[in-house]
């Protein structure tokens, strides 16, 4: 499987707290809510296309808990592409202090999370997804496992909250494979790494 992330960012890079008010409000982020008003149809398509891709999910616990808490615990609304897949595929959580997971499929990694990653990549399928989870993309990134990179870029500015890349962190050069924006102006740019960037002098 190639592993694979997909992250709704604003244009300064917040990850925080997109999805309702209260659901993000650590280190006293108060701007929550903010990819609603922006995500129109045909982004809403493209991420149902995406989600239907999955053969399984990764996730930071974080992540993993609010999903859990959503997605895990809502009845079947019935042809909702993102409800199945998160419901019927098998879903993988990197951490150290989850012990009894109570969504069904779901597989601890809390020791050696490179080779255990690894060894999911391994294994035949399409695409091991991440959504969500800074920490663990921005680990994963660190440790370059991260094989096709999904940004949804929100026409907004939040002005606080943590951002999916840090200001200190590993340089990567990317291909760009697609690039298109939706009625509302999400802007969707799906990126490969290709290693470090090269350095040169701008010439006029």
């Amino acid at each position: 499987m190639k592993l694979t992330t997909a992250t709704m960012v604003s244009v300064d890079g917040v990850m925080q707290g997109l999805g309702a008010p209260d659901e993000d409000r650590s280190g006293g982020f108060e701007r929550g809510g903010w990819v609603a008003p922006l995500f129109d149809n045909e982004a809403g398509t493209f991420l149902n296309q995406v989600y239907e891709r999955a053969d399984a999910f990764l996730f930071g616990r974080r992540t993993y808990e609010i999903f859990a808490g959503s997605w895990g615990a809502w009845a079947d609304p019935g042809g909702n592409p993102i409800w199945t897949a998160l419901n019927t595929r098998p879903k993988y959580v990197a951490s150290t202090t989850l012990t009894d997971p109570k969504w069904s499929d779901t597989t601890v990694l809390s020791d050696d999370l490179a080779t255990a990653i690894g060894d999911l990549k391994a294994k035949p399928g399409g695409e091991l997804q991440v959504h969500g989870s800074g920490a663990l993309i921005r680990w994963l990134l660190d440790n370059q496992l991260v094989d096709e990179i999904t940004l949804l870029v929100c026409p907004v500015v939040v002005g606080q909250g943590t951002r999916l890349f840090p200001d200190t962190g590993p340089d990567i050069a990317l291909d760009l494979v697609e690039s298109r924006s939706t009625p509302k102006g999400v802007t969707i740019q799906v990126y490969r790494p290709t290693g470090r960037p090269q350095y040169e002098t701008a010439t006029t």
